[in-house]
């Protein structure tokens, strides 16, 4: 093995049997062969290009790393949209919080002004009101509004 399959094997693990239903497993197995290839294709370009820039394990890093925060950027658009767009009320504080890993005071700061306008620009419509800070007195138990 090269450190370019090593990487892949690690970015791009093969299931274990059980841990897909059993009709699905070949070609589950199948598709994480493939991903593989591409990122060992991916890499290795890259590093031909320019190995200096694109060392291919810091490459692999910068790349997950990049993933993580367009995750953590797409919860916070998601968190915004539960709690100025749902109709006909917003998500309560805690079961966000419950649902992103996130403390109810988390949930409270988690988005802004630009996390609001990409969703608006997203939906092409505004918000339910005028947009507003959570306010204090925001109940952050009882019933969901999903």
């Amino acid at each position: 093995m090269n450190v370019l399959t090593d990487i892949a094997a690690i970015c791009h693990p093969m299931p274990a049997p059980g841990d897909v239903p059993d009709d699905v497993f070949n070609d589950v197995c199948h598709a994480v062969q493939t991903e593989r290839e591409a990122m060992i294709h991916n890499l290795e370009a890259a590093a031909l290009a320019d190995w200096e820039e694109h060392e291919p394990l810091l490459s692999a890093i910068g790349m997950a790393h990049y993933r993580k925060s367009q995750a953590e950027d797409e919860i916070r658009r998601l968190i915004a949209y539960g709690r100025e767009f749902a109709r006909p009320r917003p998500y309560k504080l805690a079961d966000l919080a419950a649902a992103s890993g996130m403390s109810i005071s988390g949930i409270r700061t988690a988005y802004g002004h630009g996390e609001v306008a990409a969703v608006e620009q997203a939906l092409g419509r505004t918000t339910r009101e005028d947009w507003r800070a959570t306010p204090p007195d925001d109940p952050a138990d009882g019933q969901s509004t999903s």
